[in-house]
């Protein structure tokens, strides 16, 4: 049977960056296929190749053995290949008919015919076993079902290889499990599925072979019964790492509340609301992990308790000392730090340098001042022995934090927080961008202030990473409290439930 892919001796650039190094790969058509590897390895940039938005230094492309220039997404769909991004391509306001037909409208009198894109989206899902309703507007369904919509779009599209970037991104378990059904389903009907994952359980579960990609280069390729979490873990960063560890390590008994949170309301930027009588407790010496599915009052409830965003109602005091109402300045002096999701926007000052950003909030007390002049001695000393601690690289406090690519970003402001000794640490995100190693590393440090008696708060779209860490776990949905449970021997499912909006009876009730 002819193969559905065929990479041969790939390369591409971007300036002095060599993003992909003479890849070389076959694709069976049927098969499922899972690329991995960390951030910056160029999976995301090998399938853009493939998809015609890049084109390559040296290499060719064959698409069902036929060797032709993809200069563009056009030209890949016209050959069968379609590409689901990470960040969907949708129209909120357009019906899932009118999205899948975009662009390849059927026609009456030189207007849509929607009786006509209805029946021609409703029999491509019907061919592949898919629920939807192709008459409901985008921006009323959920992330999941929104998936589906650009599957269907792509097949509609004629896709016979059909690549998913990071699919499982923001879902649940439950509908991570749907699309696990959909992607077995389509390679059944004879179609080649190219997962990009980070996620190595989920590759392990779904995928026929697995390619590993390591700073451009296509390292090894497995079969999925063949390997394990761990082996692809080094062979994705090329050493041995410590593997995340599934569940929260054994903390001592949590001591008293340092963060009260009662019945706490606010509103989004749209002035709607975003949070709805949110209470909690955080105490000394527990990891509170935040979950749910992303834009359900996570961004809020972190600006809230960091006093960058005002609440609308309830109190909300760390350390018996109530900030509601109050600005970030009076948040981090009563030992609140922050490692916010957007580390350019709201971690660092990009211009300055790496000492300077380290600095930051503490910029004019020791070691980084003495009086009311600048230590430069004591900043360069204490810059250095974070940048040893923390492996962020190069380690040159003098670069500006713009030269740094966006992981070591991510731990000059890991660093700088967790360096403050704060009471309660909020995190957010804290190790997107960051290669297996770093993470483990990440982990260690939270699991570190933790034992030493800080309260830390995680907020985390990846599931694994609150399995992992939480020692509680919240979760929101619609900017509510849909119950907290323990962290250890958490279900999976019971919590994907209750991300969905299905209050836990068997969760402890938020204390006020």
């Amino acid at each position: 049977m002819p193969a559905a892919l065929s990479l041969e001796h790939i390369s591409k650039r971007f300036g002095a960056v060599a993003a992909l190094e003479d890849v070389s790969l076959q694709i069976e058509r049927g098969e499922i296929f899972a690329l991995v590897g960390e951030n910056g390895a160029g999976k995301t940039t090998l399938m853009n190749v493939v998809y015609g938005l890049y084109k390559p230094d040296r290499g060719s492309v064959q698409v069902f053995e036929r060797a032709e220039i993809i200069d563009s997404p056009a030209k890949a769909i016209s050959l069968g290949v379609g590409m689901v991004h990470q960040h969907f391509m949708l129209v909120p306001p357009l019906t899932v008919a009118e999205n899948v037909v975009l662009g390849r409208e059927p026609k009456r009198w030189g207007l849509l015919d929607r009786r006509e894109a209805v029946a021609r989206v409703k029999a491509v899902a019907d061919q592949f076993g898919f629920e939807v309703d192709p008459h409901v507007r985008v921006e009323q369904i959920g992330v999941g079902m929104q998936q589906r919509v650009e599957i269907i779009k792509a097949l509609y599209r004629g896709a016979q290889l059909l690549i998913l970037d990071e699919p499982t991104a923001n879902l649940t378990p439950q509908e991570a499990d749907d699309l696990y059904r959909v992607v077995r389903g389509l390679a059944q009907a004879g179609k080649t599925v190219i997962f990009i994952s980070h996620k190595l359980r989920e590759v392990l579960a779904v995928a026929h072979r697995i390619g590993v990609m390591r700073r451009g280069r296509l390292v090894s390729v497995v079969k999925a019964a063949d390997t394990n979490a761990t082996a692809l873990s080094e062979l994705m960063v090329g050493r041995e790492v410590a593997g995340m560890e599934r569940g929260p390590a054994a903390a001592p008994p949590a001591g008293e509340p340092l963060l009260r949170v009662g019945a706490v309301s606010a509103l989004n930027d749209r002035g709607r609301p975003a949070l709805s009588e949110v209470s909690f407790e955080l105490r000394a010496g527990e990891i509170l992990a935040v979950a749910g599915v992303d834009g359900n009052g996570q961004a809020e409830l972190a600006e809230v308790l960091t006093g960058l965003r005002r609440t609308s109602a309830g109190s909300l005091s760390v350390g018996g000392q109530e900030l509601a109402g109050q600005g970030p300045h009076l948040f981090r002096e009563a030992g609140v730090a922050h490692v916010p999701s957007d580390r350019q926007q709201r971690g660092l000052c990009l211009p300055m340098r790496v000492d300077e950003n380290l600095s930051l909030g503490r910029h004019a007390r020791e070691p980084f001042a003495s009086g009311a002049f600048i230590d430069r001695a004591g900043r360069a000393q204490a810059a250095a022995r974070l940048c040893s601690e923390y492996d962020i690289r190069p380690p040159d406090p003098a670069l500006a934090a713009r030269a740094l690519s966006g992981g070591n970003q991510q731990k000059v402001i890991v660093a700088r927080e967790i360096d403050a000794g704060p009471k309660v640490l909020v995190v957010v995100q804290p190790t997107r961008g960051l290669d297996v190693g770093a993470i483990s590393t990440v982990h260690g440090r939270l699991r570190r202030e933790r034992d030493r008696g800080r309260a830390v708060l995680l907020i985390s779209l990846d599931l694994d990473e609150v399995l992992a860490l939480g020692d509680r776990i919240l979760v929101l949905y619609g900017g509510q409290v849909m119950g907290i449970v323990p962290g250890e021997g958490a279900d999976e499912k019971a919590l994907g439930r209750m991300m969905l909006g299905q209050r836990s009876e068997a969760a402890e009730a938020p204390r006020a």
